[in-house]
């Protein structure tokens, strides 16, 4: 992605060759007998006797969609990834070969040609969010997480932030030692006839014993006497011995900042200086501290005087990786704004825009909805921006805000069909976007559980069609080689990914219930989890 260079220079560059992916592991893949389980089957049991059908259906269809998984995180370095799903629970998942190889710089040798992959296991669990009712305004609040972010770890505890569409939390996940009785100091050769050892040992002395010495009968002035040792001790009295050898992750919620939001939020965002993070909704932008949960400042608020003049929502936002002052958010009219927290305590004005103008005679009735901007990341290095819409893959410059370096079709072969997305309301679904640690390659979902993999370098053709399965290369398809050009000499290059039919492989339509909307590429490593409705694929390269 390197602007800069003549274009002689970048013609002569050999480009990048197309990565090879592999599957590597799969988290949550059920059968379709394994949707219910047996309390379900017998309550299901009991509703059919009592000629429930209707009731029936609710509980297998519930049961089955609060599994589906709805955010996806890695951590900064990557040993650690974080799932949410509709149930409100956060589900986490660590690196395990990075530990059995000693350390990160034994792991960057590894060779994964020769059948080595990166590996995850299940880490732990926690229900992050319940369902909940806003009485004032007769409004159910449901329990989906809708993002997860991670925040800086600390004494080798994991901190991050979830949010469902009102409240946001924020959980320490730390390794706790769990206190238990493992033995008691008897002697094995009297255990048989010591019966009850206290009372035994106690009752050879037929008196009771003060701590002075003397002997007493039982008075008000020690009511305790039963329980005095005499002057010598009881040398049969056992005493039990803890040990604190297992630990068990425990996760607590420290912060829940709540009741700063009156629409959905779609975004949270961690900022760089490790203190702060943004919360959006539809209208505003709230800028919190981690440590205080009682305020917030908005910082962008676009709601119009008159709600009936309102023609543009806030769709995502993202803090600048490094300038704790930047930060970026989009527009359902498919505009992004770059707005600096250094010009005004509320950021009206913005420092840059982003728009694609619109080609003339090219508007139709579906123009603004499918120009509608899903999601927004920044490259690592925070010089580029990513945006997904409905139907294609946007690359920013952001020194360069007159049009985009490139743009990348997704699935342009919907275009004929946009009026019964439109009607089965496919066409409003928010696909996420994600780029490599390198910035060399980006990424997003499509439908029958397929993704896009781009290449973005200069001269770069790489375009690939996975599927979220344990076979993705069954419907890998690459673009054909095409002489290589400068990002510098155009204004806007456009890279067109193989066009796919409207049927798979075998002929089949493709299932539009069937989408993938959440993945995330690895910090560091060509490495990509990514959600397939309740289950968790991992493929590498």
């Amino acid at each position: 992605m390197n602007g800069g260079g003549d274009e002689g220079a970048a013609a002569s560059a050999v480009p990048l060759p197309a990565l090879e992916w592999k599957f590597s592991q799969v988290f949550g893949e059920r059968t379709a007998g394994e949707e219910v389980q047996e309390d379900d089957c017998k309550l299901k049991k009991s509703l059919v006797d009592s000629n429930l059908e209707m009731l029936v259906d609710l509980v297998n269809a519930t049961h089955h969609t609060v599994d589906i998984i709805s955010a996806i995180e890695f951590d900064k370095s990557g040993d650690h990834l974080a799932t949410g799903d509709r149930g409100g629970r956060v589900v986490l998942f660590e690196r395990t070969d990075v530990r059995d190889h000693g350390s990160r710089r034994d792991l960057e040798r590894l060779d994964y040609s020769i059948g080595r992959h990166p590996e995850f296991r299940y880490k732990t669990e926690f229900q992050s969010h319940e369902p909940e009712f806003d009485y004032l305004k007769s409004l159910e609040i449901e329990e989906k997480i809708n993002k997860i972010r991670w925040c800086q770890t600390a004494n080798g505890a994991l901190f991050l932030l979830s949010t469902n569409d009102k409240t946001i939390k924020y959980w320490k996940v730390q390794e706790k030692k769990v206190k238990k009785v493992c033995e008691m100091n008897l002697d094995p050769s009297q255990i048989a006839g010591n019966g009850n050892i206290a009372s035994s040992s106690i009752s050879n002395s037929p008196r009771k014993h003060l701590p002075n010495g003397g002997c007493s009968e039982r008075s008000n002035n020690y009511p305790g006497n039963d329980f005095l040792f005499p002057p010598g001790g009881i040398p049969s009295l056992r005493l039990p011995v803890v040990s604190s050898q297992e630990t068990n992750l425990v996760a607590r919620c420290r912060r829940i900042y709540a009741h700063a939001h009156d629409y959905h939020i779609n975004s949270i965002s961690n900022n760089s200086d490790g203190e702060t993070f943004i919360s959006a909704d539809d209208l505003r932008i709230n800028l919190w501290n981690l440590e205080i949960s009682s305020q917030s400042f908005n910082i962008v608020d676009v709601k119009p005087a008159n709600m009936e003049d309102l023609t543009e929502v806030i769709t995502s936002a993202e803090f600048h990786p490094t300038h704790c002052n930047m930060l970026a958010y989009s527009s359902s009219k498919g505009s992004i704004r770059l707005i600096d927290l250094r010009q005004s305590a509320l950021c009206d004005t913005h420092s840059k825009l982003f728009e694609e103008q619109e080609a003339p005679g090219s508007r139709s009735f579906f123009t603004e909805i499918i120009a509608s901007i899903s999601d927004i990341k920044f490259s690592k290095d925070g010089r580029h921006i990513l945006s997904r819409d409905y139907m294609t893959l946007k690359l920013w410059d952001i020194n360069m805000d007159s049009a985009p370096v490139a743009t990348f079709q997704v699935h342009e072969y919907l275009r004929p069909k946009l009026c019964d997305l439109y009607e089965n309301d496919s066409i409003f679904d928010k696909f996420e976007c994600c780029l490599s640690g390198d910035g060399l390659r980006v990424a997003t979902g499509s439908y029958s559980n397929l993704f896009r993999v781009f290449g973005c370098a200069s001269g770069s053709n790489e375009a690939t069609t996975l599927e979220a399965s344990k076979n993705p290369m069954r419907r890998q398809v690459q673009t054909p080689p095409r002489p290589a050009r400068s990002l510098s000499s155009l204004t806007r290059v456009v890279r067109r990914g193989a066009e796919s039919p409207g049927v798979d492989a075998n002929g089949n339509a493709f299932d539009f219930t069937m989408k993938l909307l959440h993945l995330a590429w690895h910090p560091t490593e060509n490495s990509i989890a990514c959600a397939a409705a309740n289950s968790l694929y991992m493929y590498y390269a």
